[in-house]
């Protein structure tokens, strides 16, 4: 008699174990979906001019919002004096491509207190939606530097 009672509690036990797997499982499932078909929405159409419309003017280009830094890393040179700059910028713009493209690099020592701040020029052209990888050679590294950065400041820009 208790044997019939204890296997009709584990019986009930595991299937609540189960159900509670099945409904888990399904929630990832969609949580995945969701995340998977949302990260692939289509992009919008490239507007196409028509006889009407305003031309594009160069005060609508926007260096420092569709050039993208994707990825930076800084090492010495050979001899350990210069710094060199391995730098991914991707443009976002749809319209407009960019080249002298004016970059400032700044040596942190400690406490944040600024040891050089350096500007130079990429003279790469970057297209619309196109990336490059240039590799800059910078200043004099300087001593006890701690942190760097690197920004881009501007870009001479021609609307395609």
């Amino acid at each position: 008699m208790f044997d019939a009672l204890q296997e009709e509690k584990q019986d009930s036990s595991t299937k609540m174990w189960i159900g509670i797997f099945v409904i888990v499982a399904l929630a990832a499932l969609g949580g995945l979906y969701y995340a998977i078909t949302k990260g692939t929405t289509k992009e919008p159409a490239p507007a196409v001019a028509t006889a009407g419309a305003a031309p594009v003017s160069k005060a609508d280009a926007d260096p420092i919002h569709d050039l993208k830094v994707q990825r930076v890393t800084m090492q010495k040179d050979p001899s350990g004096s210069t710094a060199v700059w391995s730098v991914t910028i991707e443009n976002r713009s749809t319209g407009y491509a960019y080249s002298n493209i004016k970059y400032e690099t700044t040596y942190l020592g400690p406490n944040n207190k600024t040891l050089l701040v350096n500007q130079g020029v990429i003279t790469n052209s970057i297209g619309p939606g196109e990336q490059v990888s240039p590799e800059v050679r910078d200043a004099l590294y300087p001593a006890g530097t701690v942190l760097y950065k690197f920004k881009i400041t501007d870009a001479k820009a021609t609307a395609q």
